[in-house]
């Protein structure tokens, strides 16, 4: 039985990978005067006199909303909110395993950017944070970008972000193995969806030298104007080599490749031409753009996918449980650039100078080190950047 028939089953006898269980006991007639009325109502008073102290007395302080629209499901696209809801609820499942943060699935049955947002907006009050997850580009950065000016916690859409700054620890690593400096580097990004031009910004902020995006009709250049105001954007920010032509010509004597797009579009050949030492993050799941073992017989000096079987792999799993942890452990009211820098660093740290080696660049997702490591890191940016409440 391969994975996914193991896991159907599984799901069958899950019946949901989520429950609620209780914090306050109600055992007997004073328990549930405490609990609800006509005790409850005290609670109630304190609170509307000061809202802050709603993460005080209810358990907002510690909940995240895990919210999707169903229309970039893994690699399934567009499958609709009840679809999506398995995915949503092991997302939240990963939150509660490795952050302890209680983390809820919602499901919006609407495609329409002004309702996301208006929805999530007016539920707002009832989380902590809110994770947004699998809605297609561009709207998922108009939904964010809204959502980030309407809302006082923070907004995280982890196709983006997440995705970016897991990213970003594995070339900080990669480039020390090799022996190359961040800005004299040039990254080639195939795949210009939400989580490509995400890594794109954030590569830039962490001062890469220059980076490419590729998209499907070849290199983006600001001298073209696409039909996806994303790709117009992120063109006036890239590819200062005035780079043309297809991925084959981007990736001649570039020193970094890095995939977020379809399976086995690159070969060893391809991989033959970088610059010396190149280094190779191909992240399509489950079918990468190159195998690893294609890439290092082309010539890659490093080598960083998204299969849990293989060296270095690159997982989300790795960054949001820290980065929400640490968020509402500052009552943070948003995920801001030099918090998930922070991340970034704080997650390639934990590789230290003896272990780092071209196998080994940035920890296993079921390290235990990685969540304290990369919240208290976020925490003190939340702190220095001002935009901690604790």
């Amino acid at each position: 039985m391969d994975v996914y028939e193991k896991s159907l089953q599984k799901h069958y006898e899950w019946a949901g990978k989520l429950e609620t269980t209780l914090r306050a006991p109600i055992e007997t007639l004073e328990d549930l005067a405490l609990c609800y009325t006509p005790g409850v109502s005290r609670a109630c008073t304190v609170i509307a006199e000061d809202k802050s102290k709603v993460f005080e007395l209810t358990r907002r302080h510690n909940t995240v909303a895990v919210i999707t629209d169903g229309t970039a499901v893994l690699g399934l696209g567009d499958i609709g909110p009840e679809a999506a809801m398995p995915v949503m609820e092991g997302k939240c499942a990963l939150f509660k395993a490795f952050a302890d943060i209680d983390a809820t699935p919602v499901c919006l049955a609407t495609k329409d950017t002004d309702e996301i947002v208006n929805t999530v907006a007016k539920i707002s009050k009832s989380y902590g944070g809110i994770n947004l997850e699998d809605i297609s580009a561009p709207r998922c950065f108009e939904v964010e970008r809204r959502l980030k000016e309407l809302c006082d916690i923070p907004i995280f859409h982890d196709d983006q972000h997440g995705t970016a700054i897991v990213a970003g620890a594995a070339l900080i690593n990669a480039l020390r193995v090799v022996g190359k400096r961040m800005q004299d580097v040039r990254v080639i990004i195939n795949g210009a969806g939400s989580a490509g031009i995400a890594i794109a910004k954030f590569f830039l902020d962490m001062g890469v030298g220059d980076v490419v995006c590729v998209g499907r009709y070849g290199v983006i250049t600001e001298d073209q104007n696409y039909p996806n105001p994303a790709h117009n954007e992120i063109a006036k920010l890239t590819n200062k080599s005035k780079l043309k032509g297809s991925l084959t010509d981007a990736l001649r004597g570039s020193d970094v490749f890095l995939g977020v797009s379809v399976p086995k579009i690159v070969s060893r050949d391809m991989i033959r031409v970088m610059a010396k030492n190149p280094i190779v993050f191909p992240l399509a799941n489950p079918v990468p753009e190159i195998t690893r073992e294609e890439a290092l017989s082309g010539g890659a000096a490093v080598v960083g996918t998204g299969a849990s079987n293989q060296p270095n792999q690159i997982n989300n799993v790795l960054i949001f449980p820290g980065i929400f942890r640490g968020a509402l452990d500052a009552r943070a009211s948003d995920i801001n650039d030099e918090m998930k820098r922070a991340a970034a660093h704080a997650l390639a740290s934990l590789v230290t100078e003896k272990e780092l080696c071209a196998d080994y660049i940035i920890p296993n997702p079921l390290d235990k080190r990685v969540v304290p490591a990369v919240s208290a890191a976020v925490i003190e940016a939340a702190k220095k950047s001002g935009v901690a409440r604790k």
